[in-house]
């Protein structure tokens, strides 16, 4: 099947979700073609062709990385595509900002409860972003979709970016609302030990380190949820290589990020406050890791995942193997990402139930 010039001008010239939208409806065989027409220069035969889609028109648009050094520029592009490409919220009984007084300063949060009537556990959710971008927008749609289908409240936290502020800042943060969720656990009806800690990407990082932080203290998170955690600035696994180029996350963002993580505030690589997987891994909570083969991040993760389980801690680990870095952010537009993020939430809270 060939693609017609009339048709890819269409694709190109559409508003990114409505694109989007399109192509996902469209056969395999369809985005394939469309690949092709596009000349993706990359060989990822595995890899969800929607996600082949979106990658080649973001390089023929001449996007080739995830960020720049032109901060401000990426944080309101970042905004911006993920308010292009959103759709019709999923419904959440009750959605409340927040504002939280923290120990480390005022923050915002927005806390969603599915059933505000009931006693449920509660996961406080980490954002990704290359601890640079994002916010509680950006991920608005995952925590809907965690909260609905894994039956918990969900308190996503607003947590400050860098280089502004520094990793032990930031940290200190989110450690902080893990703290203040399990002082207010009778006002937010939270069954009692049941906080959890969950982030994607930098989340997943600081989610890591939140719980390192609380093992063995008050508030101590009682499970821990990775989506394609960064959990290892030292290293270049296999990974790293074979996925640097062509994806939503490459070589150039990874260095931009160790530089303005790292570098900046002169912490050192193997540090556990940025690297978790060279932390103390014992008496660490069940722990769901989920990777993405197509990711660079993808070897620390399972690497991380085998090192809990050598240490002790109840593990559920979970590859997709068609997918790339981000794809928890495409459920407005792709019915499979949609499809795996539900079926992640079912499987965590089953997963967290057998384990508490």
């Amino acid at each position: 099947m060939t693609v017609n010039p009339p048709v890819l001008k269409s694709v190109m010239e559409k508003g990114q979700g409505t694109a989007a939208r399109m192509l996902d409806r469209l056969p395999g065989i369809a985005q394939e073609a469309l690949v092709k027409a596009l000349d993706y220069p990359h060989v990822y035969p595995d890899l969800d062709p929607l996600v082949k889609c979106l990658m080649a028109i973001q390089i023929k648009q001449g996007h080739s990385s995830f960020i720049s050094e032109d901060l401000a520029h990426s944080r309101t592009l970042f905004d911006a595509r993920m308010k292009a490409i959103a759709a019709k919220p999923t419904t959440v009984k009750v959605i409340e900002e927040l504002r939280l007084p923290l120990q480390s300063g005022s923050i915002f949060a927005r806390h969603y409860h599915p059933a505000p009537q009931k006693k449920l556990p509660m996961v406080i959710f980490y954002h990704g972003g290359a601890f640079m971008v994002g916010g509680l927008d950006s991920h608005d749609e995952f925590c809907r979709l965690l909260a609905v289908h894994a039956k918990v409240q969900v308190l996503s936290v607003a947590y400050p970016l860098t280089p502004e502020f520094s990793p032990l800042q930031m940290v200190k943060v989110c450690e902080d609302a893990l703290a203040w969720a399990h002082q207010h656990s009778k006002q937010l009806k939270i069954y009692k030990n049941r906080i959890a800690v969950a982030g994607d990407s930098a989340g997943g990082n600081l989610a890591t380190v939140v719980a390192q932080r609380s093992a063995g203290k008050s508030y101590a998170a009682r499970a821990q949820l990775l989506l394609y955690p960064a959990v290892d600035f030292k290293s270049r696994h296999p990974s790293f290589y074979a996925y640097k180029d062509g994806l939503v996350l490459s070589e150039q963002d990874i260095d931009l990020v160790t530089f303005m993580y790292a570098q900046t505030h002169q912490i050192e690589l193997d540090d556990p406050l940025i690297s978790p997987t060279y932390g103390e891994l014992r008496n660490l909570p069940p722990s769901y890791v989920i990777t993405a083969r197509h990711d660079v991040l993808h070897d620390e993760g399972s690497i991380y995942a085998h090192k809990l389980r050598q240490n002790g801690v109840s593990v559920h680990y979970h590859e997709y193997t068609d997918q790339a870095h981000g794809f928890i952010n495409l459920t407005p537009i792709s019915r499979r990402a949609k499809k795996y993020v539900i079926e992640i939430s079912k499987n965590f809270r089953k997963f967290w139930d057998k384990n508490s």
